[in-house]
């Protein structure tokens, strides 16, 4: 578990922001994934959505230098195994479950599992994850709640995912316990179908150039 956590670990240090990605088209995927690359985002989740969604991992994979691509909503030890297959390198999940943590457990690939609660943060803690995925963030209690567990959980660094924006990723990233934050502004659906990479990879500096443990 320790090789496997400094891993999730290095990738949430690379870059305050990591977009979080519903590929439809396939075509779009590779040009998407330069774009965020270019911008400083180099650490991208593709959530498995959609059916294109395991193609635009391998395609992004094989295609964008630079690029860490990671399988989000992954719910099985199957999903994990299949996000592999495909070239990813780390799996994302909205929570977490003894059967798939039971299949993380030395697998290949490394899981940044998710919680919502003080109780859930815990128990994976007990299991040996010091990344975790706060999920989802802003109807899960904000940041009033994950600053209040700063405390009592020093040892858990989180990526708060679900309902942060451009306007408040800054105060996320200021709060102790945060790695970074996960987000889909940075690739907003009607500049992805109109294949404005330029306007996502300004998107996307904007977003690098976030800062972090500001407060």
């Amino acid at each position: 578990m320790t090789g496997s956590n400094d891993r999730i670990a290095g990738l949430l240090a690379m870059a305050p922001v990591i977009p979080v990605l519903i590929v439809e088209d396939l075509r779009h995927a590779v040009p998407l994934a330069r774009a965020l690359v270019a911008g400083g985002l180099p650490v991208i989740e593709v959530t498995l959505r959609t059916a294109a969604a395991l193609d635009a991992v391998a395609a992004m994979a094989a295609e964008v230098p630079g690029a860490e691509i990671g399988v989000g909503t992954v719910l099985t030890g199957a999903q994990l195994d299949a996000a592999a297959k495909a070239g990813a390198r780390f799996a994302v999940s909205p929570g977490s479950s003894p059967a798939l943590l039971d299949a993380a457990a030395g697998h290949a690939l490394p899981l940044l599992p998710g919680a919502s609660t003080a109780s859930e943060a815990m128990a994976l803690l007990e299991r040996g994850y010091r990344s975790q995925k706060f999920f989802p963030a802003e109807p899960a209690g904000g940041r009033a709640f994950l600053a209040a567990l700063a405390s009592p959980l020093p040892a858990i660094r989180f990526c708060p995912t679900g309902g942060i924006g451009a306007a408040t990723a800054a105060d996320w990233l200021a709060l102790a316990n945060v790695a970074c934050v996960g987000g889909s502004w940075v690739a907003p659906r009607d500049l992805v179908a109109a294949g404005n990479w330029a306007a996502i990879e300004a998107l996307a500096r904007a977003a690098a150039a976030l800062r972090r443990g500001a407060a």
